[in-house]
């Protein structure tokens, strides 16, 4: 058997990605060999092992994950980059859990690729991942091309096989109680329980308790012994959010947990030991509440072993299309009904959108059209008013449709009719009226911008009883 230690070889059904990869290494003085399937992939590896492997994941026959298997099998040191256009975490989490080297989402940067397959040449036999079966349990809306939620993506892929304490940080509805799910589900403790708790949503003074348990006559209305979380979590994930508003006595014993794994609980004299993983979420900023004396800096730097930074909604605007859709589709499943859509206006619109609650804004507003939006094609003027309302020039055109549709809903309800004159009467009293104060009174001027003639104007201001 012999091994090329400058050969890689590209799988790919796709003829333009073999032909650009293969030009882009062999200008960086790598040996191509490229294959349109995986099947004769395998029937190579008989004879020779490349030094890299660089394989997409969806093509016919053998797929990508098939064929990454059946390559570690005959050759568990061998690194593998997988290639993929679904951008999403259940592909990420399958590539890393059946041991690929790299996840790679198509369509990718040229520099980057080149970079990757590098990098693999450089990696030791006994730096390579350990193979073995994905049981990934996955969330649907974890889902994004962005590339910081690629980053994302790869940390919780890369942190599939360890239960390293991880920070999560991020805005309010970014999604980070859903990445701490996601690192429970793809971990080694994932068959133990999960146990979270909200830091904010419960008052200092019981804090302790909950985290630590109290002996029975610990306190007041303390009639028998009660675990806390860390001992409910025993073996398993203990997910602390919004760790950012502890107390500072309660930072201290959780510093003293962090660092030999034992506690005693409230009005106890025996030390107990907990294994367990602690995931912590923020939306502050802890480096400056440090700084501001109001987070301890030991008890940060041993939450931050590994940190996860989420983007907010409004800066992976690319991600938007597929949330909603899968929002929608998830509303109507709920209220078993077929989905909505939103057409290219409505969905442009949201686009320019701030999105101050994030993601979870997003799958709030789903919900609300798929209950109040009256056809099943989304329009501009079916958004909720919250959205439409804001003061942001780019949505201001979007405010007088609007109030247009209520006006004219207000007309239907009262069984009015001939109500398209009724409705231009009140259109052309408002423009008139504005662009009149806007030339402070100047008639001829007025008529100009509005493109009538002085007379023309004239007739208007009399039928209006100006």
């Amino acid at each position: 058997m012999t091994t090329s230690n400058e050969t890689v070889w590209v799988v790919d059904d796709d003829a333009s990605i073999r032909w650009v990869l293969a030009r882009t290494l062999r200008q960086a003085d790598l040996d191509v060999r490229c294959f349109e399937s995986g099947g004769p992939v395998l029937k190579a590896l008989g004879q020779q092992h490349p030094a890299v492997i660089v394989t997409d994941i969806r093509m016919p026959g053998i797929d990508g994950l098939e064929l990454l298997e059946a390559i570690h099998q005959q050759a568990a040191e061998l690194p593998v980059i997988i290639m993929t256009a679904h951008t999403d975490l259940d592909s990420a989490i399958a590539a890393y859990g059946s041991g690929a080297f790299e996840y790679l989402p198509k369509p990718f940067d040229i520099d980057t690729a080149l970079a990757l397959v590098q990098r693999a040449l450089q990696l030791h036999p006994d730096e390579n991942r350990v193979t073995g079966d994905s049981t990934a349990v996955t969330e649907p809306t974890m889902i994004g091309k962005a590339p910081a939620m690629q980053e994302v993506f790869r940390a919780i892929g890369r942190l599939s096989r360890s239960s390293l304490t991880t920070l999560i940080c991020g805005e309010s509805g970014t999604g980070k109680e859903l990445v701490a799910h996601a690192l429970f589900h793809n971990s080694p403790r994932a068959n133990r329980p999960f146990v979270a708790i909200n830091i904010a949503a419960i008052p200092a003074e019981l804090m302790e308790s909950e985290l630590f348990g109290h002996e029975k006559g610990a306190f007041t209305g303390a009639t028998g012994l009660r675990k806390g979380h860390f001992e409910q979590a025993h073996g398993g994930t203990l997910f602390l959010d919004e760790i950012g508003e502890m107390a500072p006595a309660l930072q201290t014993r959780l510093l003293r947990v962090l660092s030999d794994n034992s506690f005693y609980r409230v009005g106890g004299h025996q030390q107990i030991h907990a294994d367990v993983r602690v995931i912590a979420a923020t939306n502050r900023k802890l480096e400056q509440q440090v700084t501001d004396g109001q987070f301890r800096e030991d008890l940060y730097h041993r939450l931050n072993v590994i940190r996860i930074d989420l983007p907010p909604l409004r800066q992976r605007p690319e991600d938007l299309p597929a949330l909603s859709t899968a929002f929608l589709q998830r509303a109507a499943k709920e209220l078993a009904v077929e989905p909505k859509w939103l057409n290219h206006e409505a969905l442009g619109y949201l686009l320019r959108y701030s999105w101050p609650g994030n993601v979870r804004q997003l799958e709030n507003t789903c919900r609300w059209l798929s209950v109040m939006a009256p056809s099943r094609e989304i329009r501009i003027t079916d958004l909720p008013e919250d959205i439409l309302l804001t003061d942001t020039s780019e949505q201001a055109p979007a405010r007088w449709q609007k109030n247009l549709q209520n006006r004219v809903q207000q007309l239907l309800r009262s069984g009015q009719t001939a109500i398209l004159a009724d409705l231009l009467r009140e259109f052309e009293a408002v423009l008139i009226d504005e662009v009149l104060h806007h030339t402070a009174g100047h008639k001829q001027q007025a008529a100009k911008i509005l493109g009538w003639g002085r007379n023309t104007l004239t007739r208007k201001l009399k039928e209006l009883g100006r």
